[in-house]
């Protein structure tokens, strides 16, 4: 992972207006991810601020300079703001900023970027986007499905059959998400969010096959940009000797960044349709997070009838 999110990355995403095209955004990056409403500092104030974070100018700000500064104060305040080496400053509402603040901009090699909308909803949506692309990431090998909504991260060793169920689940209504590598984000304490790199989105690898487009074949309703992941199902042969859980009465975890998420290890052999034990795992999965689980209730019947055998 890099150190910050590219601002081309955040002004593609959210249709930022670049005001200053000369510069280049890639060479941009914001490593925090939290945003700032300049008034304050406007005014002179510059005690406790942190110029690591985007600035934005909305209508307060926008009504203030207008108002109450006339044009040289108001160039010797966007002056003293932009010397502080700011990653970007964003115009909402459409205000579009004077060629004069621009050209000072455009020396100090600080970005202004601009947009239609409202300050406080693309306020929230930026500083969820920042959250998102500045989450601690792993990468790992294996396949991402939303299964019945749920986020299903299929594991094991390569060859096992990771992409064929996955397209038996897609020929199924189920979404792909990522396969052959999935990106992990840590979104927050308890929320883990995957994605396919940008290179393999929408893609398989069918061995002896080869690589196919599920977009094209199937449809966009058949792929999905990112997923929050709730559990994983981990592949491996079938041993002989090997003990299986059989009841799911003390679910198995896997860390990932942190978080344990529920796993099931699934033991591959002929005759095992895959898909369908995928779809009851995430039903399955969804009715525990509901309240009710199978294995629980089968373990209260079995009480209910030793005590009522006892009784007798």
């Amino acid at each position: 992972m890099g150190d910050g999110a590219k601002l081309s990355v955040i002004a593609e995403k959210l249709s930022l207006k670049n005001y200053t095209p000369k510069l280049n955004l890639e060479e941009h990056e914001v490593t925090i991810a939290d945003v700032n409403r300049p008034a304050l500092q406007l005014m002179g104030f510059f005690d406790h601020f942190e110029a690591g974070r985007i600035q934005l100018i909305g209508m307060v700000e926008w009504s203030y300079l207008e108002s109450e500064q006339s044009k040289e104060e108001r160039l010797a305040s966007f002056d003293k703001l932009l010397s502080y080496g700011i990653p970007c400053m964003i115009f909402c509402r459409g205000f579009v900023p004077d060629k004069r603040i621009l050209k000072i901009a455009n020396e100090r090699n600080i970005p202004i970027l601009g947009t239609e909308r409202g300050t406080s909803e693309f306020m929230a949506e930026l500083i969820h986007l920042l959250n998102y692309e500045l989450a601690p990431m792993i990468s790992i090998h294996g396949v991402l499905v939303d299964v019945y909504g749920e986020g299903l991260l299929i594991t094991g060793e390569s060859g096992i059959g990771k992409s064929e169920a996955a397209l038996e689940l897609i020929r199924r209504g189920h979404r792909l998400v990522a396969d052959d590598v999935v990106e992990i984000r840590k979104t927050s304490q308890i929320t883990l969010m995957g994605s396919s790199p940008s290179i393999t989105r929408h893609l398989i690898e069918l061995r002896g096959i080869g690589i196919i487009d599920v977009k094209s074949l199937y449809g966009v309703e058949c792929v999905k940009e990112n997923q929050k992941i709730d559990f994983v199902i981990k592949l491996e042969d079938w041993k002989k000797e090997a003990e299986y859980d059989r009841l799911g009465l003390q679910d198995e975890t896997m860390e990932i960044l942190g978080i344990n998420v529920t796993c099931h290890s699934l033991p591959i052999r002929p005759g095992r349709n895959l898909a369908v034990i995928c779809e009851t795992a995430a039903v399955n999965h969804r009715q525990k997070k509901m309240g009710y689980n199978a294995a629980e209730e089968l373990y209260r019947r079995v009480q209910d009838n030793i005590a009522k055998g006892e009784n007798q």
